[in-house]
Order: structure tokens, then sequence, then C-alpha cells
């Protein structure tokens, strides 16, 4: 896996035309939707020219098909935008390419970020890079993969409850979620506005904290992003007090897994830090809130895809009620449907108290939890998910077993604190990740640890 400095210095052209060649050369593992080749071309061009520079000059990248990107569809992986070509850019996007980065193309997703695998995209699954009898994880899987084969250097992801830690750990690279408001949300497909959050794939630590610190800042188009006075900020030297959550290091947790994981912490503690386990007992209850207030802002979010303001609209149709049931259920695959009647059931008259309103409640209280640990340690630690990649297929029938792969990094999202998927070995030949978790705004504690750990090794 080639990191951003590898890039930098030569043809934009060449760079570009080599990572469009590597995509085709993998399409069998189904990671893009759709490749933008001229528009990429004619960027390369203009910065091989000396019309433009920056920190990310003829640097390529991929780009998850939730955000809105020029030259191509964005479909969110879903029938119902299948022939939507956006009139903007998301702002992500535009501060990258303002640095001279170059998208090449749109990646592979669970439809609207709904799943763990990306297997629920409406064009099929796409394979993990280390076993492509496996899923790559999701919803960013597309993404991951295309980091892990080499394609690209980094490419953009959304994390709402794991999408992007999870397929991180699935392909052994690192994956970074930021604190909630943290990189604006603008000109990308919302799924759940008060968890979603917009992150990066990378091969390294460093490269990983690089396109973060561009991706930053507040958006005049997002009233949810901080303020421009936030900036990752600068890591104290001084040894670091961690703890591990211990109610993640347990038998339900696959002993491959936990083998990794704890020669992670050893190096942390040769490193010179602090390690103690930690408990976190609000944390069995942060999946059943999670797929409580997920669903009821998913359901919302997707209320406008109805045939007529937004999305494909059914043929053939006598009524209105038959124009809107028919788009929907063309355009939607079937873990988005789940997610919109559980989402407008605990929205409903007479459950609202009894599901939504008591589930905002304990999430109170599980962020109440984790600031309680941080007046006491720097940094907190947990495997990312229970399993390393599992087979295509194996759990597609049983939503429930699911839902629990991402059980480790749901209650992170509910707080809105950064994490960052660290790899950290592999188990029977698949990776295992790590994740690392701070207060909010502390990214850079993250990646400097990170980057510690790896320079030594």
């Amino acid at each position: 896996m080639p990191s951003i400095s590898y890039y930098l210095g030569r043809s934009a052209r060449q760079n570009v035309e080599e990572a469009l060649e590597a995509a085709e050369k993998n399409s069998d593992h189904n990671i893009f939707l759709h490749l933008t080749k001229k528009r990429a071309l004619e960027r390369a061009d203009l910065i091989d020219s000396g019309q433009q520079g920056g920190k990310l000059a003829g640097v390529p990248f991929a780009v998850k098909d939730n955000y809105l990107v020029f030259d191509g569809p964005t479909t969110a992986a879903s029938k119902i935008l299948e022939n939507f070509e956006s009139p903007l850019q998301a702002t992500v996007v535009e501060r990258l390419e303002a640095e001279g980065a170059i998208c090449i193309g749109k990646t592979n997703l669970d439809s609207f970020a709904h799943g763990s695998s990306t297997e629920n995209s409406a064009y099929g699954v796409t394979k993990n890079a280390i076993d492509s009898t496996r899923v790559a994880g999701g919803s960013s899987g597309g993404s991951a993969v295309s980091v892990a084969l080499g394609i690209v250097p980094f490419a953009l992801g959304t994390d709402t409850g794991g999408s992007i830690r999870q397929p991180a750990s699935f392909n052994g690279v690192y994956g970074v979620k930021p604190t909630y408001g943290m990189a604006s949300r603008f000109g990308v497909v919302a799924m759940a506005s008060s968890t979603d959050v917009m992150g990066c794939f990378a091969s390294t630590a460093s490269d990983a904290e690089l396109i973060t610190s561009i991706m930053a800042g507040h958006d005049d188009k997002d009233a949810t992003t901080l303020p421009d006075y936030y900036k990752l900020g600068s890591a104290s030297q001084a040894p670091l007090k961690i703890g591990i959550i211990e109610d993640f290091m347990t038998d339900a947790t696959d002993a491959g897994v936990l083998t990794q994981v704890n020669s992670y912490i050893e190096k942390l503690r040769q490193n010179g830090h602090s390690v103690e386990s930690v408990s976190l007992p609000l944390a069995k209850y942060s999946l059943a809130v999670y797929y409580i207030v997920v669903p009821a802002e998913v359901a919302s979010n997707l209320a406008r895809y109805d045939g007529i303001r937004y999305g494909k609209r059914a043929s053939n149709v006598s009524t209105l009620d038959e124009l809107y049931g028919r788009s929907r259920d063309e355009g939607f695959v079937t873990e988005s449907k789940r997610r919109i009647l559980i989402g407008n059931y605990v929205l409903s008259s007479g459950y609202y108290d009894a599901y939504y309103q008591k589930a905002q409640q304990v999430r109170t209280l599980l962020i109440n939890e984790f600031d309680d640990l941080f007046h006491s340690y720097d940094v907190l630690v947990s495997p990312v998910t229970p399993t390393t990649a599992f087979k295509i297929g194996e759990n597609t029938d049983d939503p429930i077993k699911m839902y629990l792969s991402d059980v480790m990094t749901v209650g992170v999202s509910l707080a809105g604190l950064p994490a960052v998927s660290v790899p950290a070995g592999t188990s029977n030949g698949l990776p295992v990740g790590v994740q690392l978790i701070a207060q909010k705004r502390n990214e850079a504690t993250l990646f400097a640890l990170a980057q510690s750990v790896e320079a030594s090794q």
C-alpha cells in the first residue's frame, strides 16, 4: 500500500492513469460503481501544467458513493438514485481538491450506508481485500478495499455507527471517525444526522492525520460543524494514561482478535504508557439504543425519496398512493425498508415515549459514562469488532447477528467521540484492528499514539 508521499512530485497524469488501471485490474472485487476518468485526467493535466498545486498535488483518491461529486452519478448504491447527477460537490471533496487531490471514482457501499458488510448494495457485494470469499465490511467497504489493494493512498467514507472503523479493521488499513461536527456533512447523502461523520481510510497514521486536517473546519453550509478555532491541535509527548474497555475483552470476542489486541496493548506499555482495565457498564445497551435512535433518523431522512420530489419514479401507476409505494419499493433495498419501518414504529404515537425517548435518555447516560472515564484517562482502547471478516452470505439472513458486528463502535458514535481503527496484526491470516478512542476534539492524541506504535514496529 503506497503512502501519499509516493505520489508527490510525480506526474499527476501518471498517478491517475496508474490508479485507474489498478481499479480496472481489480474490478472483480466490485470496488467502484463509477470511475471519474474524464475529470480526473483533466485535473491531472491542470496540475502538471503548474496551474494548481497544494499539499496533495497529483494524489489520486476515491470517494464513497454517498458523497456528491462531479462527473458521474451519486447513487448511494441504491436504485432510487441510480440516475442522479449532482450539480455540486461535497465540502470536504472541495477542500481536498483545493489541495490538488484528484478523485478517480465513486466506491461501493451498503445502500444509503445501511449495513455492515457492503452486501446491501443494489449493485452487488464488494469483496474483502485479503480474502475474496469474505465481506469488505461496511458500509464503507469499497473505500476500505480501494486503499487496502493500493489503488489509491486514501479514500473517503462515512461513519454513523462504525462504517469506517469496521471495514478498516476487516481490510488492515487505518480508518478515522472524527469528532462529530469536525468535518462538514454538506453534500453527503444523510443517514442519521446526529451521528453521521465524514472520515477517511489511509495506509499510514500520518497520512490519515493529514487528510483529516484538510477535511476539518467550519462550514457555513453545515450548522453542526465546529467553529474555525477548532484545529487538530498538538498532542502531549508525555506518557498517556490508557484504559482498556474490559466489557469488550470477553469470551464474546474471538480468541484470535483478543490475542492481537493484547499484543497491541503490550506495545503501548513498552512505549511507556500506563495501561489498566476500565468498565463501561452501559456499553451493553449501546447497540439497542443505536438501533432505535438511528432508524428513527433514517426514516425521517429517507421520507424525501418518494418518486416526486427526489428519486426514481415508478411507471404505469394509477393513484398517488401507488406512485409513492411502488417508487419506494423499487428504489430501496430490503435493509433500508427494514430501518424505515423500525424508525416510523419507534416514533409513532404510543411508542415514542417507550422507545425513542427512553433510548435518548440512555444515550445521555452513556455520554456521561464516557466523560467520567476521560476525567481519568487520555485514551480508551478496545477491539473494533468481535470477529475478523466473515464469509459473504454468512449473516445476510440474520439481521441481529449482522448488527452485532457494530457492538464495539456504536457507543462511540452515540457519544460523538473521535476514534481510529489501527491495524494490529492478523488472526488466521485475516486483519484485526484496534480501536483508539479519545475525548472530543482530541484527534491529535490518537494520531500521535498510533504513529508512535507504528514507528516502533
